[in-house]
């Protein structure tokens, strides 16, 4: 039985052909892409529950391709592959959203441990809602608009990722630091929050959220979408 669908990303083909072999022998569906652009187009419309990314490539580089697989497919698990001395960009790929760094050269059972390590941790991560009632109010993502009162009301694309967002992480508080990195892709450092904010607050106006019962503040901790069911 197959173990789980992995897209490995190299440019260096005797390390991918490695990496994909050990993958197989291991039980792994394994898909492969030459460079950066193949790897995101392949990443962005194939189902897969891993990605194995490697950071220097030609064309397109793996912190960017991070960076926008991470804009339509939040949770889905990323381990960069890289070389010794690129210890900046393995920083810059851990902040970007990845999940965990293979360092190159690595065994097949470093490789395999990490991979089954990452991906136990991934089947506990909230998935993304697609329709969710909320308060009286329907959300529905896939049509990016929003039920208030009986009226429909389309919702902007950073109003509803940043709903989507929460909505994926209910029964917590999600910090202004964590919304500007998996939202908005942006590292916090240096970044105001009231970005966040003034979000939060359209959001609010979009959805006649005048009391911050939907979106909740969460004092010193962030925002957290109100309990409810899902429609």
């Amino acid at each position: 039985m197959t173990l789980a669908r992995i897209l490995v990303v190299e440019d260096d083909e005797a390390i991918r052909r490695g990496v994909c072999d050990a993958l197989d022998f291991a039980g792994y569906a394994v898909l492969e892409a030459p460079d950066g652009e193949v790897g995101l187009d392949t990443a962005t419309n194939a189902e897969l529950d891993l990605v194995l990314l490697d950071i220097l490539m030609p064309k397109r580089d793996g912190v960017s391709v991070l960076t926008e697989l991470r804009k339509v497919k939040p949770s889905l698990p990323v381990i960069f592959l890289t070389a010794k001395g690129e210890e900046g960009d393995r920083v810059g790929g851990l902040r970007a959203g990845a999940d965990d760094y293979v360092v190159k050269p690595f065994s097949a059972t470093e490789l395999i441990a990490r991979v089954e390590a990452v991906l136990r941790r991934s089947a506990e991560r909230p998935q993304p809602v697609q329709r969710l009632r909320v308060l009286g109010r329907e959300i529905d993502f896939e049509r990016r608009e929003a039920v208030v009162s009986g009226e429909r009301r389309p919702m902007p694309e950073t109003e509803a990722n940043l709903l989507a967002y929460l909505a994926a992480n209910r029964g917590r508080a999600v910090s202004r630091e964590e919304l500007l990195r998996r939202v908005w892709s942006l590292d916090p450092r240096g970044v105001q929050t009231r970005t966040v904010d003034m979000a939060v607050a359209r959001a609010r106006a979009l959805l006649d959220d005048d009391h911050n019962a939907v979106i909740r503040t969460v004092r010193g901790r962030g925002y957290a979408l109100a309990a409810g069911d899902d429609a």
